[in-house]
């Protein structure tokens, strides 16, 4: 049995409970959400209806995720942008044995839901949305990588930020050509002009705090109707342009509200393809296991293929 599913156990989730709220509310229900291979999350019920999100590391990953959790929580502080308020965190296993926090249950829509549902309340999040993005783009570190690597003073990997996405997309390149043959035959004129935009690409010596995978998925909503970031774990100093490559993407018609006008116009051009590459590859690679939504995955594949393509005409 493993450390997350003795974590799970009702009792554990109760010793939790206490030590993050005392006596005073008794725990009722408990509920696992979706989380990650490396994270679990469940969510407590009291018996005065409030509730509580536990998030759980694996303790075998290589990198702590509490560690990155706690690190890019202070750095989201420290330029006021909001992510969930954080009852108790805690690495002693006194209580349970994982590194756990236990933190603020937003239970409203997240911002995906809310454009889709009710665009006028959406525009007012987008817009704090796009202010916070602002402040976080503008605090500069001194070297890329995850902040609780950058805080420690850990050596970065790569040469670059550029150096390590050109790598990357050509591993990506690599893989997605071994499973596409439309991939397979365009794969050099591709490796080509990856190599053409990072060629372009000057150098740079300060990076702007990011999250990473900033999807709409990722920004629930408060009372007030603030935007507040979950997953917060990838936080890392890198080129804000990775940043908006992915929004663009994820955030679609919508990104026009996120969009900036002092972009390196030669790294986002880099950026996007690689981006574009990895949304292929890495779908092509799941269908290739049990995940169970191939269809869904197909058609992730398919749409950024087109869009790589669109980098050859």
């Amino acid at each position: 049995m493993t450390a997350e599913r003795r974590f799970a156990d009702p009792e554990h989730l109760a010793a939790l409970a206490r030590a993050a709220f005392g006596h005073g509310r008794r725990l009722v229900a408990t509920e696992p959400l979706a989380g990650g291979t490396k994270k679990g999350v469940y969510r407590l019920a009291f018996d005065d209806d409030s509730t509580a999100i536990v998030y759980s590391w694996d303790p075998d990953s290589h990198a702590s995720g509490f560690e990155l959790f706690e690190a890019a929580r202070a750095h989201l502080d420290a330029v006021g942008v909001r992510s969930p308020q954080v009852y108790l965190a805690d690495r002693s296993r006194a209580h349970f044995p994982a590194d756990v926090a236990v933190v603020e249950d937003l239970q409203g829509p997240n911002l995906e839901t809310l454009l889709a549902s009710d665009p006028a309340a959406a525009s007012a999040v987008m817009d704090r949305l796009n202010a916070a993005l602002g402040r976080m783009h503008a605090d500069l570190g001194p070297a890329y990588g995850k902040v609780a690597l950058v805080d420690a003073g850990d050596r970065p990997i790569g040469s670059s930020c550029e150096q390590v996405v050109l790598d990357n997309a050509l591993a990506d390149l690599a893989g997605a050509a071994s499973r596409d043959r439309r991939v397979a035959k365009a794969h050099d004129e591709f490796a080509d002009v990856l190599r053409l935009l990072a060629s372009a690409v000057g150098s740079r010596t300060a990076y702007g705090l990011i999250h990473g995978e900033l999807g709409p998925d990722h920004v629930l909503v408060d009372s007030d109707g603030a935007p507040v970031l979950i997953d917060i774990e990838g936080l890392m100093f890198f080129d804000v342009e990775w940043e908006h490559a992915f929004l663009r993407i994820r955030f679609g018609k919508h990104y026009a509200a996120l969009r900036r006008e002092d972009l390196d116009r030669q790294r986002l051009a880099l950026y996007r393809l690689a981006m574009h590459l990895s949304l292929v590859a890495k779908p092509l690679l799941m269908l290739d296991t049990d995940f169970p939504d191939h269809e869904g995955t197909r058609m992730i594949a398919e749409a950024n293929l087109v869009q790589a393509f669109g980098f050859l005409s």
